[in-house]
């Protein structure tokens, strides 16, 4: 009876609002998938080998180093996004620009064509073990299938447009998941050496190489380059798409992203932690396990064949998403920085020759994945400084530019990343 004096319109269900609501979820919905896709970048071989030998050597020891790396990764594929969302070019574009001198550019190109290379290395050589591991196909042989397949996947980005990419990788990425998270379900880890493993600390130098191997499968230089040419790829300059029609403004792009970044690095961090606690919690003592085959032959042994093939597949698909991923960025490098323009498919075939070389000369599989990531470690001050200093700059992003608090963890970050590389340095050259 209190409302019988109010106005009609004021009693009337705000029946539209609930329409208009979902329609903006969906819409929003829609607008992910660039960073699922450069998230690919942290489930790729190297990091199941790092990760696997981690928790096989040290156990827990390194758990604090996995989840610092996927906070660290959060924080640099977002400043990606977000350089290639406001400026509408990719880092290596900006870099061509900004970097007058011929000679440094050519210098900063090879040491990121370089990072590229032992990215390519790490993912064809993943997926050759885990075809013969299903299949009992010879490694050289599975090389250049993993090569072959990644070549398709090219090909989709390449003919029908950057969407159809982002759902074949995210399927992939689903595979991923459930091969290397099963095991859990099997086998938990223990809570306390969990727990335990949260407390930064190291136990010897090997540790230290794990470490940043660790970091270099994490905080990947190929994802830092790629993520910002995915987004520039699929939003453009933020007017439009391809087809002509509207996109959302750049402050509602930067606000779908965060939770694009987020979703992604939640699915990538878990996934690595997962590889980890599980070598962790059922592989100490167990000869072998520091390859891949002598993993999956314990982890089959100890869980049983259906977790061993599913860590299998896990391993497959990290190989295939992972290297189309790769090759793209060492397009968009080569592109950006030379402005040499050369086609992703035949790029791929000429990355493929190192990887198959190292297979052809019987190197062993598992110790080339985890240099190839400390390789890539090396490489992430060369990608996040500038990065940290172009997305600081109000002339580069105008007033989407970083918050003073933002461009503080991301120098504290690149110092962490350089000091541990420095630190590896003195390790090796003393043989401690």
């Amino acid at each position: 009876m209190l409302f019988l004096g109010m106005p009609k319109n004021q009693l009337r269900e705000p029946g539209p609002q609930p329409t208009r609501v979902r329609r903006s979820w969906m819409r929003s919905a829609w607008l992910l998938g660039p960073a699922l896709v450069a998230g690919v970048a942290y489930l790729d071989p190297g990091n199941v080998a790092s990760n696997m030998t981690a928790g096989a050597r040290y156990g827990y020891l390194l758990v604090w180093v996995v989840v610092a790396g996927n906070v660290m990764a959060w924080l640099i594929q977002y400043l990606s996004a977000k350089l290639g969302i406001v400026t509408g070019r990719s880092l290596p574009e900006v870099l061509g620009t900004r970097i007058r001198n011929r000679w440094a550019r050519r210098a900063y190109w090879l040491q990121a064509e370089l990072v590229a290379m032992a990215t390519d290395i790490a993912e064809v050589l993943g997926g050759a073990v885990a075809l013969n591991l299903l299949f009992g196909i010879p490694v050289l042989l599975g090389g250049a299938i993993t090569g072959a397949v990644s070549i398709v996947l090219l090909a989709i980005q390449t003919r029908r447009g950057p969407r159809h990419f982002e759902f074949v990788i995210i399927g992939l990425m689903a595979v991923i998941v459930i091969g290397f998270v099963a095991g859990l379900f099997v086998a938990p880890p223990d809570p306390a050496g969990v727990i335990g493993g949260m407390l930064p600390r190291f136990a010897d130098s090997g540790s230290v190489l794990l470490a940043a191997s660790i970091l270099g499968a994490t905080v990947m230089p190929h994802a830092i380059y790629a993520h910002s040419a995915l987004t520039r790829d699929r939003f453009g300059s933020g007017d439009g798409d391809s087809s002509g029609s509207r996109l959302p403004s750049i402050r509602m792009l930067l606000t779908v992203t965060r939770w694009d970044v987020t979703i992604a690095m939640i699915i990538a961090g878990s996934v690595n932690l997962a590889i980890l606690l599980l070598a962790a919690a059922n592989l100490p003592g167990v000869e072998g396990t520091d390859s891949l085959e002598g993993a999956h032959a314990a982890i089959s042994a100890g869980l049983g064949p259906i977790i061993g093939t599913l860590f299998a597949v896990g391993l497959l698909a990290s190989g295939l998403a992972s290297t189309s991923v790769g090759a793209y960025a060492g397009a968009e490098i080569m592109h950006g920085l030379l402005t040499v323009r050369v086609p992703v498919l035949a790029r791929r075939l000429v990355t493929l020759i190192p990887a198959l070389i190292i297979l052809g000369v019987g190197f062993d599989p598992t110790l080339a994945l985890v240099l190839s990531q400390v390789v890539l470690s090396f490489g992430i001050p060369f990608a996040l400084i500038p990065l940290v200093t172009l997305t600081a700059q109000r002339r580069t992003l105008g007033e989407h530019a970083n918050r003073r608090l933002t461009t503080v963890l991301g120098i504290v970050f690149a110092a962490l990343l350089i000091t541990l590389n420095g630190v590896l340095l003195w390790l090796v050259a003393t043989g401690a």
